[in-house]
């Protein structure tokens, strides 16, 4: 509509992504936005107070950081006044805190707005069994001490054995599959071997460390420092010497024994926080800010849970009909590597007329994507999938692979557990 006004990404920067090593990180999520936020801000000519909205993604809030955008915000002096609040909706959480914030700018209600997604998946918390909840609950409304006495009987060791809520969580309610089961029903769905998956992982692995090499990701990624005076520098992740051979040598993860999910051909568990900020035209001339690029749509997609990992393919589509795009119009794809099978189905299904024509409403094949223009500097198989944070991080990272490629329209698009998927097409100013 020709009343809706543009949107600009100014500028981001994330943190290193860290992986998670047996018990909670250095950073919690606040922590981790507040690290890579401040030289965000610090290097834009805009005040600190001068930002309407803070909007951050995040999924496993812990409890000393309720609405953690709102503590966010208050760590980074952004003045009390400032109004932040936290979104979620899976894996999309990041991407999410940019959607509202396009939609706010483009129908006029803000101006300038910073959107993040931070997890710390590290410090995901343990969860006691139910029947193990009900026998601490009968224990509290126990009156005297033969009653307790009585339950003290019941008592099992389990018990005593909590379960780390993160296992809970990527399980989906309503299909009782977890994610990789999703990815293995992919596999079968469009025939992805275990050796495509694998030859993918390794792939994933060696661009993100020749990015890390060429210093391509210098821009991207602050530096974060912890309590006792460590620094981390890069996504340590990464895994340069990956290679077929080791690959080949681990089990299924899901299902043995002759699944194509392993835990090296999937997205790592780690901690990180990214940000983006967003601007209107009258707040880049106001604030004298300097565009990287124009969000010019974005889209949201839903689907059986099973097969949640086709989203992207659902969401992009509509997009790209909606704006009049063909394939070739699309220079550069993040497409979230949650499996590397699922991102393999979801190539695959573009290639499929039958699924096409049935599902896509296109009348043939999309077509393949090249795989030169998909996820240039690897994914989350190689940096790792902080849940809130990733939608963010590829947004932010198909601007800055553009500006250093030269390359003017792009996609980002990722899966989201519970049966979603969100894109977002982004033009380069």
């Amino acid at each position: 509509m020709t009343d809706q006004r543009p949107v600009y990404i100014i500028d981001g920067s994330r943190t290193p992504f860290l992986k998670a090593r047996g018990g909670p990180g250095p950073f919690t999520p606040v922590d981790l936005a507040v690290q890579c936020g401040r030289p965000l801000l610090t290097r834009q000519p805009a005040a600190y107070d001068a930002y309407d909205l803070v909007i951050l993604g995040c999924v496993n809030v812990i409890a000393d950081e309720m609405n953690p955008a709102r503590v966010a915000a208050l760590r980074l002096g952004m003045g009390e006044d400032t109004v932040a609040f936290t979104v979620q909706i899976n894996c999309g959480s990041g991407m999410q805190s940019i959607d509202t914030a396009y939609r706010y700018i483009r129908d006029g209600s803000a101006d300038l707005i910073l959107a993040g997604g931070t997890e710390a998946l590290s410090h995901t918390p343990l969860v006691f069994r139910n029947d193990a909840v009900e026998w601490y609950a009968g224990m509290a409304r126990a009156k005297g001490t033969l009653e307790r006495a009585s339950l003290l009987a019941d008592i099992r060791p389990d018990f005593f054995k909590p379960v780390i809520g993160l296992e809970r969580g990527l399980t989906d309610p309503i299909t009782d599959l977890n994610m990789g089961q999703t990815a293995e029903i992919l596999a079968h769905r469009f025939g992805i071997s275990r050796e495509a998956a694998d030859h993918y992982a390794v792939g994933s692995h060696r661009r993100l460390a020749k990015a890390q090499e060429e210093g391509w990701l210098d821009g991207e990624v602050e530096p974060a420092f912890d309590r006792n005076g460590n620094v981390y520098r890069k996504d340590d992740g990464v895994r340069p010497d990956s290679n077929m051979e080791s690959l080949a040598k681990l089990s299924p993860a899901f299902e043995k024994p002759y699944g194509k999910v392993t835990a090296g051909n999937s997205s790592q568990i780690t901690d990180g926080a990214s940000w983006v900020i967003l601007a209107s035209e009258e707040a880049v001339k106001r604030h004298r800010l300097d565009p990287m690029a124009t969000l010019r749509d974005s889209q949201w997609s839903a689907l059986n849970p099973s097969v949640m990992g086709l989203g992207p393919v659902l969401c992009a589509t509509e997009m790209m009909k909606r704006n009049g795009l063909g394939r070739e119009a699309i220079d550069l794809w993040e497409i979230n590597e949650a499996f590397a099978a699922q991102v393999l189905a979801c190539l695959a299904a573009w290639e499929d007329e039958t699924f096409c024509r049935e599902i896509l409403d296109l009348p043939e094949a999309f077509g393949p994507i090249d795989h030169d223009r998909l996820n240039v500097d690897g994914g989350a198989i190689s940096l790792g999938h902080p849940v809130g944070t990733s939608g963010n991080r590829i947004v932010l990272h198909l601007v800055r692979a553009m500006a250093r490629l030269g390359k003017k329209c792009g996609i980002a698009s990722e899966c989201i557990g519970g049966g979603q998927g969100g894109a977002m097409l982004v033009e380069m100013v």
